[in-house]
């Protein structure tokens, strides 16, 4: 937000007030404090526009945890990614989808030639609610959703415990 210029007239040996300062945010005396301290855009890394497509927005997918008794099943949006190329990985209970685009698109009339081609990236890391057995992970993709089963081990499995 670009900072307003006020003028305030002091006759000397006067002290005057400014008039006061409208805030458009609660966070931007912060904003600014970070923009002093770290420089302008010191956020820049973390916005949304860095991978945009026309049609596909993949900075970081949206993603879905549903903790159920015996599994944890993660649901993550990857439209107009191929199969091959996404990788799933789990460690502990930290499990990371990465994958990548490619697009390349041509066109040719006449003397008119027109050639784009558009590549990105993402990764998305998700803390899981509970110990899973990797072993046994179940890996789908359908409709631009990626759609992963992960058992529960043992004793991580959710238990009722009856009150006397």
């Amino acid at each position: 937000m670009a900072e307003e210029k006020r003028e305030v007239t002091v006759k000397k040996g006067e002290i005057q007030k400014a008039p006061p300062r409208v805030v458009a945010s609660p966070f931007e005396g912060m904003e600014r404090m970070f923009d002093e301290f770290l420089g302008r855009g010191w956020l820049r890394p973390f916005r949304r526009d860095w991978l945009t497509f026309p049609e596909v927005d993949l900075t970081m997918p949206k993603v879905d945890v549903i903790d159920r008794d015996d599994e944890v099943v993660v649901r993550a949006e990857v439209p107009a990614v191929k199969k091959e190329d996404i990788e799933v990985s789990i460690s502990g209970n930290m499990l990371t989808i990465k994958g990548q685009t490619k697009r390349e698109e041509k066109e040719e009339k006449g003397d008119y030639y027109r050639s784009e081609i558009s590549r990105g990236a993402f990764s998305r890391m998700v803390t899981l609610p509970a110990e899973v057995d990797e072993s046994k992970a179940k890996a789908a993709l359908k409709d631009g959703v990626l759609e992963l089963t992960l058992p529960k081990v043992e004793k991580a499995k959710r238990r009722t415990i009856k009150v006397d």
